[in-house]
């Protein structure tokens, strides 16, 4: 009787090497005491499919796909979750028995549910939520909001076009603000969301003006280097809760280690000190 195969998986993007996700699955896999290894694979964009289609066959059972390689990788699966059709993007592969590449996208149930655990009372239904950013990311965070019952959400992003193709593809309860009038946006909001790149280590500021903050608005970042942004400190000054964006990168993790592994993970205080250490 053959010995069964120990399941590998990893994440795939270039540059790779500061990705924290092997941190977490090794984690996961040493928590849970499961058998599998969890690598980074910094891979360009013209061998992409050919590591992917050789991956099954050296024992892999999966992979995430980070940047740039989430829209990619739509055409090299044969089959797509219906919310990564509608983001446009994958983050999550599976590799079937059947010899089939299944992509998913689960940043935004990886939003969602960060949001749950770090701010339990709030209500997606309870008003409108602003969206900075009309990238991959914003993509994800606005099908779930959408999907979350969110009534109305205010989208401003540095280059209009691009908050305009959002509206198209996710209908009417986008509204579409310039990004000069960001800052006047807050005023009654139930939800600010950053999903720009403006704040983290090594790229400029988020120069919105955030005096019209209020106390009780969530705020969150999807930055997670810094944890606490300027956004989200001067957000706490004012009184709003606040959530890290180290949550969703954890959260997101969740669907494809279950599948990949067999045990699907908690993301509590040992997750997070492992992702940061």
């Amino acid at each position: 009787m053959s010995e069964a195969k120990i399941p590998l998986a990893g994440v795939i993007g270039s540059p790779v090497a500061h990705s924290r996700s092997p941190r977490v699955h090794r984690h996961w896999l040493n928590t849970y005491g499961l058998q599998g290894y969890y690598i980074p694979m910094d891979v360009a964009s013209k061998d992409l499919e050919q590591v992917i289609r050789t991956l099954p066959d050296m024992g892999f059972v999966g992979a995430n796909v980070t940047i740039p390689h989430k829209e990619a990788v739509m055409s090299i699966a044969d089959q797509i979750t219906d919310r990564a059709t509608l983001i446009g993007a994958a983050n999550t592969l599976i590799f079937r028995p059947d010899g089939k590449i299944h992509a998913d996208n689960t940043d935004g149930y990886g939003f969602i549910t960060n949001l749950q655990q770090g701010a339990p009372d709030w209500d997606a239904k309870a008003g409108p939520a602003v969206v900075l950013g009309a990238g991959g990311a914003a993509r994800a965070v606005v099908a779930s909001l959408v999907e979350a019952g969110a009534p109305e959400i205010l989208l401003t992003n540095r280059t209009r076009g691009r908050a305009e193709q959002l509206r198209e593809d996710f209908g009417q309860r986008i509204k579409v603000v310039d990004w000069v009038q960001a800052g006047n946006l807050f005023e009654g909001a139930n939800l600010v969301v950053n999903t720009t790149s403006l704040g983290m280590v090594g790229k400029p500021e988020l120069r919105v003006p955030l005096d019209g903050l209020e106390p009780g608005t969530l705020v969150t970042d999807l930055i997670y280097a810094p944890l606490q942004t300027r956004l989200l400190r001067i957000a706490e000054e004012v009184g709003c809760q606040t959530v890290d964006g180290l949550g969703m990168l954890l959260h997101q993790a969740v669907p494809g280690f279950e599948r990949w592994f067999g045990q699907r993970p908690d993301v509590d205080n040992a997750t997070r000190a492992a992702a940061l250490r």
